[in-house]
């Protein structure tokens, strides 16, 4: 298979509060008004946004480039497109590059929306004719066809967005480069954005995708590159690299709340909770949950005395207070004769969690008989879900969705085949 994208090598340096002669005009022309009110620069302002990556990309292939923000995805795409020229390395990218790294990259403020789909086309070196043939398809995607005929420069954000996808897919590029573009826009507009590029893929055209959505990221991508600090962290599988990149966010935090300095507690205290633990399946420590997932919580306690016939509970809430369950042991009927003194744990097997993304809060207690209270400890530890592509769709369920989701399937019965009992199709 041929090669569509070789870096080899390739560092990219940027001297700060210096003017850098190959950024884009409007940079230089910054740049340039505010030099006299700058220092002289030192060897401490150097930038290498970018240290020896190298990787290469053949043909047909999709891949997700993902990174927290700095760590020098957009500067990689902007050497890839030919807006910045690295400092040291080499770069190869073959046939026709459509590139939507910014709102309205590309575009002439003074010209029209029509005049724009045009330009970009002979940029791209096709002729007029296939731009005109190209032209409805593209402004019924971008839904601009009111304003078609008015000048860039009087468009909103979310209409230069459109209309520049629209562009940068339409335009029969060979590698598609595209730069976060599900972060601005309504939900029918990034479903229009994941739909167009999963026919890109089909299609056979060569596709690198920034995003912070990994849903998109591993439903759409064959590959998954993640860069961190100007280099190649991991190279692989989108669900490997992923698993990898996401539990980079969870070091900075404890896998385990600790409950046992907790004043703010209501209870006799023969026996408290100490701390929430989020596991594996097979007891390794969980550092990201994400929905669909299964998850082990892992309740450690400590008892000052036997106690006889207790009931460990939680209430789970929203972010905004809201009740999502509560629910024990003694919901379950498990009874448990006696907890002798001493550290012990009770462990909630959860086989798919059908939490959506976002926050939520635990509210402990530990009952007895009678319903005496021995511990009852108020939003003490918090359970962040992220997202995952839970119905193997690549289309995100966010907050947006509610609280729950469920494990369904859907069956499609044709109107004509109704009455003999035939499915049209099944998801």
């Amino acid at each position: 298979m041929s090669q569509a994208i070789a870096v080899e090598k390739l560092s990219k340096r940027f001297v700060l509060g210096t003017l850098q002669r190959d950024t884009m005009l409007r940079e230089r022309l910054i740049s340039l008004l505010r030099a006299p009110f700058r220092g002289r620069s030192t060897s401490s302002n150097i930038l290498w946004a970018l240290r020896d990556v190298s990787f290469r990309v053949d043909a047909g292939e999709v891949v997700g480039i993902i990174g927290r923000n700095g760590a020098g995805k957009s500067t990689l795409l902007k050497v890839l497109s030919k807006i910045t020229y690295p400092t040291s390395g080499t770069v190869r990218v073959g046939g026709r590059v459509a590139s939507l790294l910014e709102v309205g990259t590309g575009f002439h403020e003074e010209l029209t929306g029509r005049e724009n789909i045009y330009l970009n086309g002979s940029i791209l070196g096709m002729k007029h004719g296939e731009v005109a043939a190209k032209l409805d398809s593209i402004v019924d995607f971008a839904g601009v066809a009111r304003f078609l005929d008015t000048p860039i420069k009087r468009y909103s954000t979310g209409m230069r967005l459109r209309l520049g996808f629209a562009v940068a897919a339409h335009l029969d590029p060979d590698v598609l480069i595209v730069d976060e573009v599900l972060a601005v826009g309504d939900a029918g507009f990034q479903r229009k954005c994941l739909n167009t590029m999963e026919g890109l893929r089909t299609g056979g055209r060569t596709v690198l995708f920034v995003s912070h959505n990994m849903a998109a990221v591993e439903n759409l991508c064959s590959r998954c590159i993640w860069i961190d600090a100007g280099q190649v962290c991991m190279d692989g599988s989108p669900r490997e690299v992923i698993e990898a990149y996401m539990n980079t966010f969870a070091n900075a935090r404890e896998a385990m709340a600790d409950l046992r300095s907790v004043e703010n507690r209501r209870g006799s205290g023969e026996i408290r909770y100490t701390g929430v633990e989020y596991l594996t399946p097979t007891g390794e420590p969980l550092q990201v949950v994400r929905s669909g997932d299964p998850l082990n919580i892992r309740f450690h306690y400590h008892a000052n005395k036997p106690v006889a016939f207790p009931s460990f509970g939680f209430r789970l809430y929203t972010d905004f207070g809201t009740l999502i369950t509560d629910t024990s042991t003694w919901h379950h009927a498990i009874d448990i004769p006696l907890i002798p003194p001493g550290d012990g744990y009770v462990d909630l097997h959860i086989d798919f969690l059908n939490l959506l993304p976002a926050r939520y809060y635990f509210s402990l207690w530990i009952t007895g008989p009678a319903s005496p209270v021995y511990d009852n400890v108020e939003h003490c530890a918090e359970l962040d879900v992220e997202l995952a592509n839970v119905y193997s769709s690549g289309r995100m369920l966010d907050s947006r969705s509610g609280i729950v989701f469920f494990p369904q399937h859907w069956t499609v019965h044709e109107p004509s085949l109704v009455g003999a009992g035939s499915k049209a199709g099944e998801k």
